[in-house]
């Protein structure tokens, strides 16, 4: 009982800070890391994209998880170009690699360009595992929808691969 009371604070502490976690011996099976947008200029967020990533642990003791959340706009020629420095989260470190699955999520607000134009967006994660200052693996995910479940969502359950704001 008092494990379990420490667990559910500890879980409620973490959610609270943008982080799940999903225990090593948890039921689920674990797919690989994924990025999705799942805020695009709501009335909560005007002008803002929210990006939510997701990392397996490599069961690894002693290894951290780390992400680095970015936001890309589309260019007029259609390339997809940073966004700058205030789009960046930089490097968010995640824990131990133990954990069967960590989560994070930020939400960045762009000023829409002038004159009615408007910015296509789309986010990047970077995610990182390292042992020490050795990075042991890194992969690198463009956002997409189909994650409907994220934490933070608005509405709820949007999950989509790219925000307009106008």
């Amino acid at each position: 009982m008092r494990r379990a009371r420490a667990i559910a604070s500890t879980t409620l502490a973490l959610l609270w800070a943008g982080v799940v976690v999903v225990p090593a011996n948890a039921a689920a099976a674990v797919a690989g890391p994924w990025a999705t947008v799942n805020v695009c200029d709501t009335p909560g967020h005007p002008d803002g994209i929210g990006i939510r990533a997701a990392m397996p642990g490599n069961g690894a003791a002693g290894d951290r998880m780390l992400v680095r959340l970015r936001v890309q706009y589309r260019d007029r020629l259609r390339r997809w170009r940073p966004a700058g420095a205030q789009a960046d989260s930089g490097w968010i470190d995640l824990g131990g690699a133990r954990a069967r699955m960590r989560e994070v999520g930020r939400t960045f607000t762009i000023r829409p360009p002038a004159g009615g134009a408007a910015f296509v967006l789309r986010g990047v994660a970077t995610f990182e595992w390292r042992r020490g200052d050795t990075v042991v693996r890194r992969a690198r995910r463009l956002t997409r929808g189909g994650h409907p479940g994220t934490a933070g969502a608005e509405p709820a359950g949007y999950s989509a691969a790219t925000c307009t704001i106008r």
